[in-house]
């Protein structure tokens, strides 16, 4: 048998898009390389114990706190998703909003509906979406992967919103800029959402629709199926069942966040008072340093006045809402000011801990391969959004 020729089904639950290769090759070298140098660095920064301790902790703590708080956000967006979708207000939503959301984004009225799950709760929001009829029959094959882009532009939306507004002051007033801060958000998804697009339609063309009449059996622009039953019956019914498509989807995204996040989290912060003790979210504080490499870049294109308040953006990545927690420390020690509130907002809704649900979300819509373009497009946005933001701040602030 020659060496890469798929072997379907050689293994019990296999699956058939595995091939053979020799059992050690150059990656095998390299990946041993790269994973003996990473944990080398943080056992020599941490300590092996604490280095161990500190991982499972906070993969530990992810789970608790983020993964069934995510889980309850796509259960809940689930059930308001198929309750819309069972009574036709996402065929409305397509009609009136196509005219705003095809110039912006290039996509189908109809995913607005996500822009407001996402803006009022998560990222994760957008997910019960993929799995709906009445809102794939829309999109064509290259629209859907960008699904997890368009979500997390406007994920934690109102939560970073409201929290910004509330650190207004008599003498510091916040509104205009946060405002601003959300249009610079948008203006950044553009550019996310619009490359995320370029590959998606290089792996499917422009032509093909994720369903079509043919394989529906119907005209499914003109009609919709609905579920048996009175109304009564069909909405608690259409409540479970997207409920109970949201558990699932919180499962499927569950690895992603779990590996990815705890990679993040150990990358972004370092030893509490300078001492490690193997508690979660201790690591070697490695992105804060970058930060401060790259401060000559970063201070000009977002309009920092201070280094440190590059913590916000690299925080974000993993978490927005331990980002916002630095920002009214930040304010009291004028680290930041008004300027820096309009950046930080059009960038933490765009960011959002997006690292940390990027990879899960991505497998959820079946699109893995997609995973590392959809990073680095959306990284790109974000990047936009902040660099908009401060424009915007300077032109009308």
């Amino acid at each position: 048998m020659a060496f890469g020729v798929k072997r379907e089904g050689s293994v019990p639950g296999q699956s058939s898009d595995r091939k053979i290769v020799k059992a050690i090759t150059t990656e095998t070298i390299v990946a041993l390389v790269i994973v003996s140098g990473v944990f080398a660095l943080f056992a020599w920064k941490m300590g092996l114990a604490h280095m161990f301790k500190t991982m499972m902790g906070t993969a530990h703590d992810l789970l608790l706190n983020t993964v069934l708080f995510l889980m309850a956000v796509i259960v809940l967006a689930g059930a308001f998703t198929a309750f819309i979708s069972e009574f036709g207000i996402v065929n409305i939503a397509n009609r009136l909003l196509s005219p705003l959301m095809r110039p912006l984004f290039g996509l189908p009225g109809a995913t607005s509906i996500g822009v407001v799950a996402t803006y009022l709760s998560d990222n994760p929001a957008i997910m019960p979406l993929a799995g709906d009829k009445e809102f794939l029959k829309y999109l064509k094959r290259w629209q859907l992967t960008t699904l997890i882009n368009l979500g997390t532009v406007f994920g934690m939306g109102l939560i970073v919103t409201t929290f910004m507004l509330a650190q207004s002051a008599t003498d510091r007033p916040l509104g205009k800029a946060v405002l601003l801060g959300n249009i610079g958000a948008v203006l950044g998804g553009i550019v996310s959402v619009r490359l995320m697009g370029y590959f998606g339609r290089r792996k499917y063309g422009v032509e093909d629709y994720v369903l079509t009449e043919e394989e529906e059996g119907y005209d499914i622009l003109h009609f919709r199926e609905v579920r048996k039953g009175n109304v009564a019956q069909r909405a608690l019914q259409s409540l479970l069942d997207g409920g109970a498509h949201g558990v699932q989807t919180g499962l499927d995204i569950m690895p992603g966040i779990l590996i990815i996040c705890t990679m993040v989290m150990m990358l972004a912060y370092g030893a509490k008072d300078g001492v490690y003790t193997g508690a979660p979210y201790e690591g070697v504080a490695f992105f804060p340093w970058i930060g401060e490499k790259l401060s000559f870049i970063i201070e000009p294109l977002f309009g920092f006045s201070h280094p440190e308040a590059i913590a916000f953006p690299v925080t974000s990545l993993g978490s927005v809402g331990a980002a916002l927690a630095l920002v009214p420390k930040f304010l009291d020690s004028g680290i930041i000011g008004v300027k820096e509130i309009c950046v930080f907002t059009a960038i933490g809704m765009c960011m959002a801990g997006f690292l940390s649900t990027h990879v899960g979300m991505m497998d959820g819509i079946k699109e893995r391969d997609l995973t590392n373009v959809a990073i680095l497009t959306h990284f790109a946005g974000a990047l936009s959004a902040g660099v908009f933001g401060h424009v915007l701040f300077l032109l009308f602030g």
